[in-house]
């Protein structure tokens, strides 16, 4: 969709509205009534007649749901029968619910599952029966709440143990078993009548940079870069022709080493979200790809922090990408006269410098796609979702996956632990949420009663946290690498111990040495569990005895008396000799860790 001047005497102002109202799809994370702006966080849960009108006015092409957006079956099918009921064509609903680390419905009423990597881990056992089967759980589940549209799998090669926002969002580093992977579980996906997109193009998976935070630059060469990076994308593209792929705001110089003038004045080479040579002449010319493609979000700073919303757009409309993700935030009554303008600009621009026959192929491209999924009269009842959404077979996949997952990287004669009765485990975890979490799950599974105390990294005291480990007969501790966020940390923190012997964020490693450090200075027996990607094994293992990873850490079921969580439940049965790991790391650890 170059940027060109051609005669637009045949499109009228109103078709080019309706033409670029379906090139967009909005965020509506919040809404509040009276104006807040940016500072608004009241969750959206039901569509406001302001919000629907414009959608209307506009016809809006679709929507993405976050978590704010999607609290209870109930609320997110009358949410989906609104947003659908807002426009003359149906809208796209989409959704990140990759599984794992990135899923927006509640875990306790949804299945999320363990993730990508742990399907990686998973493969050398099971082939691709683990991506199908997780996939098509999740469609099936998606699917009965009305939301059409998965942001999902992502087919990056995680090669970089850095990797602040991919990790165990990948499959692993194999590019070959990725693309066999996210095939599986593109044709899962839209065997359920969701549309998956694949992500993130050219390739997300050997940066140290979150695009969320800055803008990533890639510099492989251009064999490392079709062998590596755009293998997966590639092999998906022949085999199953996903109806989506998402693009990377990242920049790769080899594809693509012109510069484009941003908002500060100051020139740089143009993200691949902005590159007409990768997103149109590689994408849809060399890769052969005939189906719709959409930015990653348009806010990220990837993006934001160089170019304005309407640049932002017109630019990645020229580059050829057919929908523009979240290019404007509307939190209030106030927002909207915003929007209003915002549109009517980028009308003006879009006719004045994009080509008509270009952008005309790219709503035909959306129509397509939307004729093939989205059916103009929807049947949606919370009662079936209710009987789907969780359900015992998906739960108990998702149990299955988990522990297939599990993989011993180093044992020393330690594991399966003989316990005896009233045995002392001391368990060091990233949080008082997870320690509690194994906790339950070592009671539950133990055919002896054991004792278990506890220290979490995010706060403990020190004095106290020694003794215990003196006193114990084996010291647990689990770690996750990157650090993460206080959205995952969760609330069950103690307050008052939190303030008074917290621990920051990025201490919390060299507190873990420390305490693992005292632990083998006493010669007490320790396991290690890497809770998240396993490169952080090769710094903990010289201080433990047996090495497990899960790939996965998330609490499913909290309440007053119960934690829970699959990957938990798994490590249990392998920790006390009634399962064996059979999990193979898909990445590639430093030697020391053997």
């Amino acid at each position: 969709m170059t940027l060109t001047t051609p005669s637009h005497s045949t499109q009228s102002a109103t078709e080019m509205r309706a033409l670029i109202g379906q090139k967009l799809m909005l965020d509506l994370r919040y809404f509040c009534q009276q104006g807040k702006g940016a500072q608004c966080r009241e969750p959206m849960t039901s569509l406001p007649p302001e919000l629907k009108n414009l959608l209307h006015e506009y016809q809006i092409g679709g929507v993405i749901l976050f978590a704010e957006n999607v609290q209870d079956i109930e609320q997110i099918v009358a949410l989906t029968e609104q947003l659908h009921g807002a426009t003359e064509q149906p809208p796209f609903i989409a959704i990140d619910q990759e599984g794992g680390r990135v899923a927006r419905i509640n875990r306790a009423e949804a299945t999320s599952f363990t993730g990508n990597m742990s399907i990686g881990a998973s493969y050398a056992q099971h082939g691709t029966h683990y991506a199908h089967q997780v996939a098509s759980a999740i469609g099936k589940e998606l699917a009965v709440l009305g939301i059409n549209v998965n942001f999902a799998p992502t087919v990056d090669v995680n090669a970089n143990p850095d990797n602040p926002v991919i990790n165990v969002r990948s499959f692993g580093e194999d590019p070959q078993m990725v693309a066999k992977l996210g095939a599986a579980q593109v044709n899962a996906f839209e065997q359920q009548g969701v549309i998956s997109a694949i992500k993130h193009f050219p390739g997300h998976g050997d940066t140290n940079v979150d695009s969320h935070t800055g803008l990533p630059r890639v510099n492989h060469t251009l064999a490392q870069i079709h062998q590596q990076d755009i293998a997966p994308f590639a092999t998906i593209i022949k085999q199953q022709a996903p109806g989506m792929i998402m693009t990377a705001h990242i920049q790769y110089p080899a594809l693509d080493d012109t510069q484009i003038l941003n908002k500060h004045g100051a020139k740089m080479l143009r993200p691949a979200t902005m590159s007409r040579k990768i997103m149109h002449d590689l994408l849809r010319g060399d890769l052969g790809y005939q189906g719709v493609t959409i930015t990653d979000a348009l806010d990220m700073a990837g993006i934001s922090d160089f170019f304005e919303p309407e640049q932002a757009v017109i630019e990645t409309f020229a580059a050829g990408v057919d929908i523009a993700l979240m290019p404007f935030a509307i939190r209030s009554a106030q927002d909207i006269h915003g929007f209003r303008e915002f549109m009517e600009n980028l009308c003006l621009r879009a006719s004045s410098q994009l080509d008509a026959t270009e952008l005309r192929t790219s709503a035909q491209r959306i129509q397509t796609l939307k004729a093939r999924f989205l059916p103009s009269k929807r049947h949606l009842s919370s009662t079936i979702a209710q009987s789907v959404l969780g359900n015992p077979q998906h739960r108990k996949l998702e149990a299955e996956l988990a522990l297939a997952a599990i993989t011993e990287v180093k044992n020393d004669k330690l594991l399966p632990l003989a316990t005896r009765a009233n045995q002392h485990i001391h368990l060091i975890m990233p949080d008082k949420q997870k320690a509690l979490a194994l906790k339950q799950a070592l009671l539950a599974h133990s055919s002896h009663p054991l004792t278990i105390t506890l220290s979490s990294l995010q706060g403990f005291n020190p004095a106290r946290a020694k003794a215990d480990i003196e006193n114990a007969d084996w010291i647990i501790a689990g770690h996750a690498t990157p650090a993460q966020s206080a959205v995952e940390i969760g609330g069950m923190e103690d307050v008052t111990t939190l303030a008074q012997f917290s621990v920051a964020a990025r201490a919390q490693p060299d507190a873990l040495k420390e305490l693992l450090t005292f632990a083998q200075s006493h010669h007490k027996p320790t396991l290690f569990i890497s809770l998240r990607a396993p490169y952080e094994i090769t710094r903990f293992a010289p201080y433990s005895q047996a090495v497990l990873a899960s790939y996965a850490y998330n609490v499913d079921v909290e309440t007053t008396r119960e934690v829970s969580g699959p990957a938990y439940t798994a490590l249990a049965k392998v920790i006390l000799g009634q399962e064996k790991a059979k999990g193979i790391l898909p990445v590639t650890l430093n030697k020391q860790a053997d």
